[in-house]
């Protein structure tokens, strides 16, 4: 194993043991979104709420169970996004498919710094069964946002 995969792998169990952004709380925002997800080939499972207001993420929080993948994937999201506007939050959870999507190959420095931490996971690309662990809490987190924003557009 490369220093590199040495240095993102111990950042991954870094996010999964000090969880960011864990333990459900109750959004004080105009509208408020939640998603329950459940990866039924591990077993990975997280509930995520959102709390917005207007175009910004004013609460974000999560629990879960499962891999440290997944775990640390939750983590990483709600340090990235909580407080993002929603466009920043889509972009960034496009870089991050994208990047559970590129079989290791590295996205490229704007989508890169975009993803801060979370570019660690560009070895997980790698192992198609464990992308899933990765992409549970993100897309929880764009369940709740449609949620959250159902009845207030237009």
């Amino acid at each position: 194993m490369s220093d590199l995969e040495q240095m993102y792998q111990q950042v991954i169990l870094d996010y999964a043991k000090t969880r960011r952004g864990s333990g459900l709380v109750t959004p004080d925002a105009a509208s408020v979104g939640e998603s329950h997800q459940v990866n039924t080939t591990c077993g990975d499972e997280i509930t995520l709420r959102v709390g917005l207001d207007d175009d910004r993420i004013t609460s974000l929080s999560w629990e879960g169970q499962g891999c440290s993948i997944s775990q640390a994937s939750a983590s990483m999201l709600a340090e990235l996004l909580d407080g993002a506007d929603l466009r920043t939050a889509d972009e960034t959870m496009e870089a991050f498919k994208a990047l559970m999507h590129s079989k290791g190959v590295p996205l490229g420095d704007e989508r890169e710094d975009l993803l801060e931490d979370a570019t660690a996971f560009v070895g997980v690309g790698k192992y198609p069964a464990r992308i899933k662990c990765a992409l549970i809490s993100w897309m929880a987190l764009r369940d709740a946002i449609a949620r959250a924003t159902v009845g207030t557009e237009g």
